[in-house]
């Protein structure tokens, strides 16, 4: 039976992904959605990106651009470094692609080029990294920087007042666009939370694996859900994205 598993943010740590792959048993029928920010945090963002690639040839992948993976993609076209990016992981991305030859970043270029802003599946379910503000949908979206950037979808469903009927007018109209949404960005932890949480239709799979957290993939049907180890203990003598 196909199923759609949903991976959190991984922020460069490749071990904990390759963990994670061996605690799922999964088939070469089912479909991996990645939730973006693929880069940033440890150090093996460029062999992640590679990892990422070679798994695609093998099993359906569909890749979902983060705010941070279009820094990166800024970067390696224009070669454009953002003071932000730098100081947030772009350091240590930098560093991973120290000696790659042209011809693997330009496959590296391509593989940011085809990511998509956001996807919706047969069942109606949305894929995005973070958000979108537009009560009529992503489609409509003004400000494309929200599908990467947007907190607000997640805190109002994370805040919503469970007394409000969905075909009550106070509903978000948001909310009822799609049957669920999943998202990442904004790391579980920030509420003292490590494993996937949900708002309403919401789910966040962001359990803070670029900082103290895990790497989490949900399977979106049954709900069921992995996680590698703490990320950190992969790469002891490194910070990750923690200040």
């Amino acid at each position: 039976m196909k199923r759609s598993l949903v991976f959190g943010d991984i922020h460069g740590g490749l071990k904990a992904l390759i963990q994670l792959l061996e605690r799922i048993d999964y088939s070469e029928s089912d479909r991996f959605i990645f939730l973006g920010d693929y880069v940033d945090g440890w150090s093996e963002s460029k062999q992640l990106i590679d990892f990422l690639i070679d798994l695609s040839q093998k099993q359906e992948c569909i890749f979902i651009k983060g705010n941070h993976d279009a820094w990166c993609q800024e970067w390696l076209e224009n070669d454009v470094i953002n003071d932000i990016w730098f100081l947030h992981g772009g350091k240590s991305t930098i560093e991973s692609y120290a000696d790659i030859e042209f011809l693997e970043k330009e496959k590296h270029r391509q593989f940011f080029n085809d990511m998509k802003d956001y996807y919706v599946d047969e069942n109606n379910n949305l894929f995005i990294h973070a958000g979108f503000s537009s009560m009529h949908g992503p489609e409509k979206e003004h400000y494309k920087t929200n599908y990467s950037w947007d907190r607000t979808l997640w805190e109002m469903a994370l805040t919503m007042d469970k007394r409000i009927r969905k075909d009550s007018l106070s509903y978000p109209k948001r909310l009822l666009l799609f049957n669920e949404i999943y998202i990442g960005h904004t790391p579980t932890l920030h509420y003292n939370v490590e494993i996937p949480m949900q708002g309403c239709n919401v789910w966040n799979i962001d359990t803070g694996a670029g900082f103290y957290g895990k790497l989490t993939c949900i399977d979106v049907e049954t709900k069921a859900f992995w996680q590698s180890d703490v990320v950190q203990s992969f790469y002891p003598e490194e910070k990750g994205r923690n200040k």
